[in-house]
C-alpha cells in the first residue's frame, strides 16, 4: 500500500507544480486553491509511505515523479521547450528512480 499512496503523492505533486504556474504568483483564487489542496494531500500521503519506505527512497521517488511529471507536463500543456538534453536529464532521473526502486527492502 505505501508504494500506492507514493505513487498518487508524486502525481499530485505535478498537480500542485502546474496549478501553482497557473496560479501567476497566487494572484489567482482557484489555481491558489488547488495548489495549496494538493500540496497537503500529496505531503499527507507521502508521510503514510514513510511509515513503512526508508526515506530517501520515499523522498528520491516522491521528487523524481513530480520532476518528470512536471517536465512532460510543462511540454504537453504549456508548450515548453523539448531538447535532447532535457530529454536525456529527464531518463536520467527515471534511471535514478528505477535503481532507488531496486535498491529498496
Amino acid at each position: 500500500m505505501a508504494w500506492i499512496y507514493l505513487l498518487v503523492a508524486g502525481v499530485l505533486e505535478i498537480v500542485w507544480a502546474f496549478s501553482m504556474k497557473q496560479s501567476e504568483g497566487f494572484s489567482k483564487l482557484t489555481p491558489s486553491l488547488i495548489t495549496f489542496t494538493a500540496m497537503a494531500a500529496s505531503f499527507w500521503l507521502l508521510a503514510l509511505a514513510m511509515r513503512s519506505l526508508p526515506l530517501g527512497t520515499a523522498y528520491t521517488i516522491w521528487t523524481g515523479i513530480g520532476a518528470v511529471g512536471a517536465f512532460i507536463v510543462g511540454i504537453v500543456f504549456l508548450g515548453e521547450q523539448v531538447t535532447a538534453m532535457r530529454i536525456g536529464a529527464a531518463v536520467l532521473i527515471i534511471s535514478g528512480l528505477v535503481l532507488m526502486k531496486l535498491s529498496s527492502t
